[in-house]
């Protein structure tokens, strides 16, 4: 529907989401982590769980391009695109309110053939958005703006990371407690030199940059990223380079001197999602072709993986993006295709592999997206923000937990 730009622009976020082929029948070790493997956890009996009555639309109805809500309370914001019959886009970045979905603020609007993409909430409530400006058709010019605090609805300050024409910012991934973000960015030309590096992006200051050229981490789609602001570490996760569908790599670059190391994980094929509990260095992953979630000590390198409840290790049902809450130490788990229930469903694990919840009753898609499905928290309140329930990406939908 939109120029290719954008398709270029998000081009790694494609992983093999919903692989249809046969699960290679295999057996995977299991290293414990702190525990052993899954089983479920009782809540108290006052908890509610399933998906919530309010519904953010943007206020002109567009394709949603990206969203997210403070964390640690407050506002929402998110970005928009609506293509109009003479060719032109309104694009826009709107706050919203999580309580009632309402529209607080238009931070920005533009009705041209640019777009805004909203990259998250880093810091201490610091909105991230990005404009992409189209010159021509191949050209685009790419700006990036903040809100610093969010509440207070407009655009403070510019961020101007180091980037050449070469490469695009793919994922910025906050670390809680942090003011630094990691960031990794693409390379759009033939090098196939990626880089990450930290930002402080309230105060638009930066670490070193540092190319990520290993083979298992530079080869068809971009890898997945957290960030453990502990270490200042960019955890990256991707398959391992191999014609054969074998276990995925994690990755470690330290942040502030560029060293990389690697481990082999668990599970078999693409890491379709990540996220790092950094105050006990526990990362949690998800698998492409035997819809396992894993969990891993990165002190020992050791982890353990569990097929998704109710998935026998069935691709259809693999899971995808992964949210750390750091308030109630939990993993939350995004599953397109629900194992356990109707429609999609987001699962539950504790920081030790146990399996606590399903949110079941969701409807969110996200494989023909420009932006793959994405969770955002509001640990204190245990309720969030998911893709959906509409599956052309014009909405997203609250959950409790």
């Amino acid at each position: 529907m939109f120029r290719s730009s954008i398709h270029t622009r998000h081009a790694s976020f494609f992983q093999s989401f919903f692989c249809f082929l046969a699960v290679i029948a295999a057996v995977v070790g299991w290293s414990a982590v702190s525990a052993p493997g899954a089983r479920a956890q009782s809540l108290p009996s006052t908890h509610s769980i399933g998906p919530g009555s309010v519904i953010v639309h943007g206020k002109f109805g567009g394709l949603i391009f990206g969203f997210d809500i403070d964390p640690t309370g407050g506002e929402g914001i998110l970005s928009e695109a609506v293509e109009q019959s003479e060719g032109t886009i309104i694009a826009a970045v709107e706050t919203f309110d999580p309580a009632t979905g309402e529209i607080l603020k238009v931070v920005a609007q533009t009705e041209t053939q640019d777009d805004f993409v909203t990259l998250g909430i880093v810091g201490k409530s610091v909105g991230l958005i990005e404009r992409e400006h189209v010159i021509t058709p191949f050209q685009v010019q790419r700006t990036f703006f903040s809100l610093n605090p969010l509440s207070v609805n407009k655009i403070t300050g510019v961020w101007t990371p180091p980037l050449d024409q070469d490469h695009i910012v793919n994922e910025v991934k906050r670390s809680h407690g942090s003011p630094n973000a990691a960031v990794y960015a693409i390379d759009v030309s033939t090098n196939q030199r990626p880089i990450v590096f930290m930002s402080n992006i309230a105060a638009n200051t930066f670490g070193p940059v540092f190319p990520v050229v290993d083979a298992d981490f530079n080869f068809e789609n971009a890898p997945v990223l957290a960030y453990d602001g502990l270490k200042n570490q960019a955890v990256l996760g991707h398959a391992t380079l191999s014609p054969f569908i074998v276990p995925p790599k994690i990755g470690l670059v330290n942040l502030t001197t560029g060293a990389f190391t690697k481990f082999t994980g668990r599970g078999l094929g693409v890491i379709n999602g990540i996220a790092v509990d950094s105050a006990d260095g526990i990362v949690c992953t998800t698998t492409s072709f035997d819809a396992s979630v894993q969990f891993y000590n990165l002190a020992t390198k050791t982890g353990i993986t569990e097929v998704l409840p109710g998935a026998k290790r069935d691709s259809l049902f693999s899971g995808q993006h992964i949210e750390y809450d750091e308030v109630n130490r939990l993993f939350l788990v995004a599953q397109p295709f629900s194992s356990t229930g109707s429609g999609s469903s987001i699962q539950i694990y504790d920081t030790k592999g146990n399996f606590v919840e399903s949110v079941n009753g969701l409807n969110f898609f996200g494989e023909s997206n420009v932006f793959p499905v994405h969770m955002a928290l509001n640990p204190a309140q245990r309720t969030g923000f998911v893709d959906g329930p509409d599956l052309s990406v014009t909405d997203i939908q609250s959950f409790s937990y």
